[in-house]
């Protein structure tokens, strides 16, 4: 089965693009703005609205298959790709992508999206949203191609078996953190609530404090919110390299503040996201490590997830080797192709590392399902909860492709369609 259109569509991505740099550095919320000038290169703003390119490719069949481009809301950040504009990209796209689309066979997707991902264009390599994108389109043809869902795609193409049984969602809730975890409370969520703690006056604390405060209040609501008393959801916080910047990256003071944390947030397991930002990736692997000697050394059992600085799939593999931390955010739109993703997660599971097969709130429901699909296949021992920061919009997008795929799989065991799938 071969691509005989191409076509690129610009569009909306669920959130926004936010200058990490200018926040850090004090920029004052205004409503949902943000006031001053950017700091990161290509930003024309803070905050400005993210953007997002589908591309759609047609099959001999006459089926359209598609793909959303889409980048991360801390974009030009840590070593990412820079801001990803639909404006700027599609002349490329149709000058550059769409005569090496055209005629494509779709019949297997393993090779062609590690031909895209490695494909040059004046000798640079198509931005992360562009590879991302293309990939999804690509499995997606697969998928339509030969009749199948796109999870069944992969564990094909991997070798994987199929396993029925739902995957453990993450909830994200923005700015939001406080009417955001009644809501995670009710859907019964297995990991919330991330808190985007990306601000240390207003969301940390000069010492702290506010975060301490937070998680405080967070433990004890769960407990008295839940209608379950078996429901122990872990909590996972994202704090954007703040604990660092009030401690000066000093591991020793940085422990003890997460042992004081974790006494809070009794009796839930404590994850805390990006504890400090080293500003290199030798420095991120080294300073992680440390930090988690630290912990080790005084008892403690938070566990330390990396973000900042493991971008790419040899980021992955070489923070994983390093033993640096406990848990990896496996970044979606960061990796480029989606089997990738399907890649670093396999390599976390294999090492004896946490999966947590994440993204950014700024993406699509496109690439929201997508990589639902991929998580089903590769079985990460987290899942994001995306695109937007909403919380809700999120949820009802991966949530319900989850229980369609689950229905659908049982549904065909039931009628004994083709082959019964092989499940565990």
């Amino acid at each position: 089965m071969r691509i005989t259109n191409v076509a690129f569509a610009p569009g909306h991505a669920a959130f926004y693009f936010d200058d990490q740099a200018a926040i850090k550095a004090g920029a004052k919320q205004d409503g949902f703005m943000y006031r001053g000038q950017p700091d990161t290169l290509g930003f024309e703003a803070v905050r400005q609205g993210g953007e997002a390119v589908t591309i759609l490719l047609q099959l001999e069949n006459g089926l359209w298959a598609q793909g959303d481009c889409a980048a991360v809301q801390y974009s030009g950040a840590a070593g990412r790709d820079p801001l990803f504009t639909a404006e700027k990209f599609i002349p490329l796209l149709e000058q550059s992508l769409k005569p090496v689309l055209m005629g494509l066979d779709v019949a297997t997707f393993r090779p062609n999206a590690m031909r895209f991902d490695q494909l040059d264009i004046a000798g640079a390599p198509l931005h992360t949203a562009v590879r991302y994108g293309v990939s999804q389109a690509l499995l997606d043809a697969s998928a339509l191609a030969s009749r199948r869902q796109k999870y069944e795609v992969i564990c094909d193409e991997w070798g994987l078996p199929v396993n029925a049984h739902p995957l453990e969602l993450f909830g994200q809730s923005g700015d939001d953190r406080y009417n955001a975890v009644d809501k995670m409370i009710m859907r019964g969520v297995a990991a919330l609530p991330h808190g985007l703690i990306n601000n240390i006056p207003q969301k940390l604390g000069r010492t702290g404090g506010k975060l301490s405060e937070y998680v405080t209040w967070l433990a004890q609501r769960i407990i008295t919110q839940r209608s379950d008393v078996d429901y122990e959801p872990k909590l996972h916080i994202d704090v954007y390299g703040t604990i660092g910047n009030i401690f000066d990256n000093d591991v020793v003071k940085m422990a003890d503040y997460l042992c004081d944390l974790e006494k809070r947030a009794t009796p839930f397991e404590l994850y805390i996201e990006g504890p400090g930002d080293a500003g290199s990736k030798d420095g991120q692997i080294t300073l992680l490590g440390n930090l988690c000697v630290a912990l080790k050394a005084k008892g403690s059992r938070v566990k330390i997830v990396a973000d900042e600085w493991c971008n790419t799939l040899t980021d992955v593999v070489d923070f994983v080797d390093a033993r640096c931390c406990d848990m990896v955010q496996i970044k979606t739109p960061d990796l480029g192709s989606i089997h990738n993703t399907v890649d670093a997660v396999l390599y976390c599971k294999k090492n004896g590392v946490e999966a947590y097969q994440g993204g950014t709130c700024n993406e699509t429901d496109i690439s929201a399902r997508a990589c639902l699909h991929a998580a089903f296949a590769a079985r990460p021992d987290r899942v994001l909860v995306k695109p937007g920061m909403g919380f809700d919009e999120g949820m009802t997008i991966v949530a319900n492709e989850m229980s369609r795929i689950m229905t659908t799989l049982k549904a065909k065991e039931a009628a004994h369609v083709d082959q019964p799938l092989q499940t565990v």
